[in-house]
């Protein structure tokens, strides 16, 4: 091969070098953005399971001390209704979401409470309060990641077949051998099990 054709060729060849080195950045950078959109949706919807968790959470705190009023009000019926998780309170759910967010760096833009499978619970929009970032797509640099999350309240004890809710708070409770008995006339909340044991919380989806 004479010295001119050696030439010929690495000129010709560095053509080719450049535009697969091009295509081989560009798809790296590809690659970046789309680990940045996803690392976003990511923050989000962990943003998004704290702040439904932190609202359930809330609202069991609330379901027990309803249940303990009720008891020590002597009203059978209506303790009844606390046991079964029937009056979900909001008193402070919109502010415990808006804290665990906060916590994951998102903002809650909407809050409210929903069922699913028949338990009463909390579903939590979020906002990152962070973008996607730059990247080699337009618009990222403005984009923030949205998620959502819903988080139910599962009661976990129900009233004794034999108890006389206007006599005494009797109830069974998974994962308890014995059934709990209450006496109205001398009661303290911690008497009760703990909240954990007698209404789950957890995530819907």
């Amino acid at each position: 091969m004479t010295p001119s054709s050696q030439v010929d060729d690495r000129g010709s060849t560095l053509p080719i070098y450049i535009w697969v080195t091009g295509i081989l950045l560009f798809v790296a950078l590809a690659f970046f953005a789309f680990a940045q959109a996803a690392s976003a949706r990511n923050g989000a919807q962990s943003a998004a399971d704290a702040a439904a968790l932190a609202a359930a959470q809330e609202s069991r705190d609330e379901l027990m001390e309803g249940l303990g009023l009720a008891i020590e009000n002597g009203d059978g019926d209506e303790w009844l209704d606390w046991l079964s998780g029937d009056l979900l309170g909001d008193g402070g759910a919109q502010a415990a979401a808006d804290s665990l967010a906060a916590e994951n760096d998102a903002t809650v833009t909407d809050l409210f409470a929903t069922e699913r499978n028949g338990y009463p619970g909390w579903r939590a929009q979020v906002t990152t309060n962070y973008t996607v970032g730059d990247s080699i797509i337009p618009g990222t640099e403005s984009k923030h990641a949205k998620a959502g999350a819903t988080a139910i309240i599962k009661p976990r004890c129900e009233p004794d077949s034999s108890a006389d809710p206007e006599k005494a708070v009797e109830f069974t409770c998974e994962g308890i051998d014995d059934p709990i008995v209450v006496d109205p006339d001398d009661f303290d909340l911690a008497d009760l099990p703990d909240p954990p044991d007698m209404f789950s919380v957890h995530l819907a989806d």
